[in-house]
């Protein structure tokens, strides 16, 4: 078929035309201006980007049009497509049509983690010699792609979006997915923009559950309130549960289950520093990731493998080797000393931008380079982050950083000024909640990097690490940081 993808830019829909391409169709795409890595993706799988024009979906010229979900009506080629009646359909639909049908589909769903949760599945059960069809909107640490073809595999791996399909289709993308097995990570709400309220959020993923078949599976954090209350009473299909140690804690004192059937069992883990006593698989000495949240993704993921038949023996080794995932605690630059203190610098850059993200990265980070300063740069560029439904917030999710410097919202224009996160204000907040050696306010990411430069003074005791935290491109100021950092070497 020739198949053209509109908005073929964004991540997921890059790597559904590499993959249409890969199963032997004739793929095109168009979108507006395009920036590394997916810019460079396109171009080494060899597929043809335009601008926007409705020459590029002629009838007679394209069999199919794919439409990404960042594209809205008056877009030219949709107007020409809904006029012309030139077949169209959304990228979670072309999945479903394409490649889920026969596929013991797992679908990694929740508001956090499930890129890596995503990549460690397909990591335990690659390690147990049955790599799986694989869709992702990342790519994993050592630049593997988010997609693989693996067309004989009985599994396909896919990451499970609550965001809205399309224009055309505002339900969830996930409920297109088909799961048979499902992780649910946390029901924590989020988008904003597509979801009038904390129910409509949840609702979604109540939905989710009830398509699940009863010869199923679901894994899901009994820590999270929000998992907890949808899957309230759930029986359509089996339930295993896992939970970091706190929460094991708290049911051992005869608080927090609240509707949670343990039946299917609870999964937990003990950990120190590195090492990782999991209830599944066992004992892994050097984990590979930060953080009690990475810790719990490690533990979903090997209860998902093991279901699909992965020995214990092979997920710890597994465990141990794991890549990580590009943009989540991705160390960018690690340098061993500065040339006026002699203590290490390490710079670090994170996808994290939801409340409970930027806390928990920061913890973790914390936990994985003690006696170091946290200094931690944050850019709102999210459609939900420029509102200021999480104002307060975002006020105490940084209380652990030493230094905090904040850049305003990336596009005024996304929201009314009466319900848009007030960034100085929230600068103030944090600086009168916690005990910080600076807390800045940058109007855009150049104007914060050079708060940054003016303020950044290497520690004379245990050394520092920088944390980036934004899921863009932060003004493309990561460069100059490492260029900056370096200039303070021995």
């Amino acid at each position: 078929m020739n198949i053209h993808l509109i908005g073929v830019g964004g991540v997921a829909m890059g790597n559904l035309a590499a993959m249409l391409k890969a199963s032997g169709h004739s793929v095109s795409g168009s979108d507006g201006p395009l920036y590394p890595p997916m810019s460079d993706k396109l171009r080494d799988w060899g597929i043809a980007v335009r601008s926007f024009d409705e020459r590029n979906v002629r009838k007679g010229s394209v069999d199919l049009v794919i439409i990404g979900n960042a594209i809205s009506r008056g877009n030219a080629e949709v107007e020409y497509v809904l006029n012309e009646g030139v077949p169209y359909m959304s990228m979670a639909a072309a999945l479903g049509e394409f490649y889920l049908k026969g596929k013991e589909v797992i679908v990694v769903s929740g508001t956090h983690g499930k890129t890596t949760t995503a990549f460690l599945i397909d990591h335990l059960l690659s390690a147990g010699g049955t790599p799986p069809r694989l869709f992702v909107g990342g790519v994993r640490g050592d630049g593997m792609d988010g997609w693989r073809g693996a067309p004989d595999s009985p599994y396909f791996v896919i990451e499970g979006d609550e965001y809205d399909t399309a224009f055309f289709d505002k339900s969830a993308k996930f409920l297109h997915y088909r799961p048979r097995y499902l992780v649910v990570t946390s029901v924590e709400f989020d988008h904003a923009d597509i979801y009038e309220n904390e129910r409509a959020y949840r609702r979604s993923f109540e939905r989710l559950l009830r398509i699940v078949p009863s010869a199923g599976l679901v894994v899901a954090c009994a820590a999270d309130k929000g998992v907890r209350h949808v899957l309230n009473d759930y029986a359509l299909s089996d339930v295993q549960w896992y939970a970091p140690p706190a929460y094991v804690k708290r049911l051992q004192r005869g608080s927090g289950r609240a509707g949670v059937r343990l039946a299917g069992g609870l999964f937990s883990f003990e950990r120190s520093g590195r090492r990782v006593e999991f209830d599944c698989p066992g004992r892994v000495d050097r984990f590979a990731l930060y953080g009690e949240h990475n810790t719990s993704n490690a533990l979903a993921a090997a209860l998902i493998a093991r279901r699909a038949g992965v020995a214990e023996a092979q997920l710890v080794a597994a465990l141990t080797d794991f890549p990580g995932v590009l943009r989540r605690q991705q160390i960018r630059l690690d340098m061993a000393a500065t040339r006026k203190t002699g203590t290490p610098i390490t710079f670090i850059e994170d996808f994290a931008h939801h409340t409970t993200a930027v806390a928990a990265t920061i913890a973790a980070i914390r936990e994985a380079f003690r006696g170091r300063r946290l200094h931690v740069l944050f850019a709102p560029r999210s459609a939900t982050r420029h509102r200021s439904v999480f104002q307060r917030r975002y006020a105490t999710a940084f209380r652990r950083a030493h230094s905090v410097y904040v850049c305003d919202v990336f596009n005024k224009k996304k929201v009314p000024a009466s319900e848009r996160l007030n960034v100085k204000q929230l600068v103030a907040d944090i600086a009168a909640g916690g005990k910080h050696d600076a807390v800045a306010y940058g109007k855009d990411p150049d104007a914060l990097f050079g708060k940054f430069r003016r303020g950044f003074r290497p520690s004379a005791d245990g050394g520092d690490v920088v944390l980036a935290l934004s899921n863009g491109a932060f003004g493309g100021i990561y460069p100059r940081i490492e260029e900056f950092l370096r200039s303070l070497q021995a």
